[in-house]
């Protein structure tokens, strides 16, 4: 046991003198990403986990951000009623069209719901309370599931690469992203609780790679909140290795205070404080994406 916690802290290394990340497997840096000629088609990936408060907004958002550092153009879809991707970004959305709006009339332009970010090459399709109600007014829809794909592929040749920032739930809302994306991307917190629903989560992958969207991937899943300081925090990400193997990625996001400072000031962390080692961490999780393929 003392071994495999050595590993999960990082403080081990293999017999060339390489060292092990948190997961245990040697740390790569992974190179800078290729410019790009030209943009799209979007790859369009879910952030999606029905247990709130396990970082898929600040992910989304950080992700977003870095991959726009490294020259792709990125679309952040706010895609809970919460709004926090929106707010996270500085954005209002009181008088603003949003997703609510193109879910209802499909045939408006989503050009109308874009709103430019201060981050170069960074958009975002935000969302307010009104999103709430959607599931209610889709409920009726012919092919339901479809709508968010609809709207979306009229602007998928504009980005590289789509992100959808998920509710948590496994609802109506989420089943239209997952329908919608080529990937999905899990959020985990490194804490017991958080890892209990994530066979569910799995399980409506399966239904919807089998029932509506063949093609659908797990891009990843992503540890996060990660303490290494704390017993449990290593073991819970020891057990995620040890049921998800190389979907696990390499990264992991620590738990910090200055995510929330970020999002008061509406900036991503990369912008907020680019030398903290969270931003750090996003920017290699980028990497990470374009060397695994899920982005190009």
């Amino acid at each position: 046991m003392a071994e495999r916690a050595g590993k999960a802290a990082g403080k081990s290394s293999t017999k060339d003198d390489t060292p092990l990340g948190p997961t245990g497997r040697p740390y790569h840096g992974f190179a800078t990403p290729p410019v790009l000629d030209s943009h799209g088609p979007a790859r369009i990936i879910a952030l999606c986990n029905q247990k709130g408060g396990v970082g898929k907004t600040t992910t989304t958002i950080n992700l977003a951000a870095s991959l726009a550092a490294y020259g792709r153009k990125v679309l952040a879809v706010d895609f809970d009623p919460q709004g926090a991707l929106s707010a996270g970004l500085g954005i209002h959305t009181h008088d603003a069209p949003t997703i609510y709006d193109l879910l209802l009339d499909t045939k408006r332009d989503p050009r109308d719901a874009i709103v430019h970010t201060s981050v170069e090459g960074l958009d975002v399709m935000p969302a307010n309370i009104d999103l709430s109600a959607a599931e209610v007014h889709l409920v009726n829809e012919v092919a339901r599931e479809t709508i968010l794909a609809r709207v979306l592929r009229n602007i998928t040749a504009e980005y590289d690469v789509i992100l959808i920032d998920c509710q948590p739930s496994l609802g109506l809302l989420t089943v239209n992203a997952l329908t919608a994306s080529h990937g999905v991307l899990i959020p985990l917190e490194c804490e017991f609780f958080a890892l209990r629903g994530v066979a569910l989560l799995i399980e409506t992958i399966d239904k919807v790679r089998d029932r509506l969207n063949p093609s659908i991937t797990l891009d990843g899943v992503l540890a996060t909140m990660y303490d290494p300081r704390t017993l449990h925090s290593r073991e819970v990400l020891e057990r995620v290795v040890e049921a998800f193997g190389d979907d696990v990625l390499e990264t992991v996001i620590g738990r910090t205070v200055k995510f929330p400072d970020a999002s008061v000031s509406g900036m991503p962390i990369t912008e907020f404080a680019p030398e903290h080692a969270a931003a750090q961490a996003y920017l290699r999780l980028a990497r990470e994406l374009v060397a695994r393929g899920a982005v190009a």
